[in-house]
């Protein structure tokens, strides 16, 4: 049986400060009409369509896909910009999450639209009672969100990778944390 989003789970919006202005973005949850608008997203923000296709992948994974895990942030005019994905993945056998792929076109990147998509997705996450968060991203980014090493919490990748870019994020601070090795998604390729 699927898991079912949150009843809870509204549109959020984030009013994010920069140094030269202040854009409000709206994020919600996809619809099936954003795909384009995703893949799109995706393809701008990454030199190759790796990550649009894994997107794609991802979504038609019943056993990784979440209904509260694909979230746009809008600006103003009401375009999607900003894109952030939670999928299911384990640490060994326990539940997890896996935080990506994050993607804002270059355009638009500096502006706060990443940031408010991967909040709305961790709120989401918080709501549906999840616990822990993993992302193999940018040191320099992603703690902003609360996420340290993995390895702190004795997590390790499936792969070889830097400490300090395989990083998790609990949830739920109360509850135990598991240990061990991430296993991801098939599209992951890992």
């Amino acid at each position: 049986m699927a898991a079912q989003p949150p009843s809870d789970i509204r549109p959020h919006i984030l009013k994010e400060p920069h140094t030269d202005m202040s854009i409000t973005w709206t994020t919600r949850l996809e619809t099936e009409d954003d795909r384009r608008a995703i893949r799109e997203i995706n393809l701008a923000a990454f030199p190759t369509a790796l990550e649009a296709d894994l997107v794609d992948a991802l979504r038609e994974d019943p056993d990784a896909w979440l209904p509260f895990g694909s979230w746009i942030a809008e600006g103003p005019d009401g375009a999607p910009t900003g894109y952030a994905l939670l999928t299911r993945c384990h640490v060994d056998d326990v539940p997890a999450l896996a935080l990506g792929p994050c993607a804002v076109p270059p355009e638009h990147q500096g502006t706060g639209a990443g940031s408010a998509a991967i909040r709305a997705a961790l709120d989401a996450a918080r709501s549906a009672g999840e616990n822990l968060v993993l992302v193999l991203g940018h040191a320099s980014y992603y703690p902003r969100f609360g996420f340290v090493p993995a390895s702190k919490h004795g997590i390790r990748a499936p792969f070889e990778v830097p400490d300090e870019n395989m990083m998790a994020l609990s949830l739920a601070p109360s509850r135990p944390m598991p240990s061990g090795t991430i296993r991801y998604a098939k599209a992951f390729g890992v």
